[in-house]
């Protein structure tokens, strides 16, 4: 969707997908959409693969910290 010309605030992705992980998806928008923030969730507290400048959130979590974590990506509205 992104790659169609879609507009999107963030983008909040699994590591483990079919096909593509996380790290490559968050790649990917940063490579075509640099000011995009990308938050990788993962169910593993060290998986390889994933940079390490790459924000992450491991499962499971609490929606205060969900909440947190994207807060922490997004710039304060004016």
């Amino acid at each position: 969707m992104i790659g169609s010309g879609v507009r999107v605030d963030l983008v909040v992705t699994d590591h483990l997908m079919p096909g593509m992980s996380g790290s490559g998806l968050a790649a990917e928008v940063r490579d075509s959409r640099p000011d995009t923030p990308v938050l990788v969730i993962s169910g593993y507290a060290e998986v390889d693969g994933i940079a390490s400048d790459l924000p992450r959130l491991t499962k499971p979590f609490r929606k205060d910290e969900l909440a947190a974590s994207l807060q922490a990506l997004t710039p304060p509205r004016v």
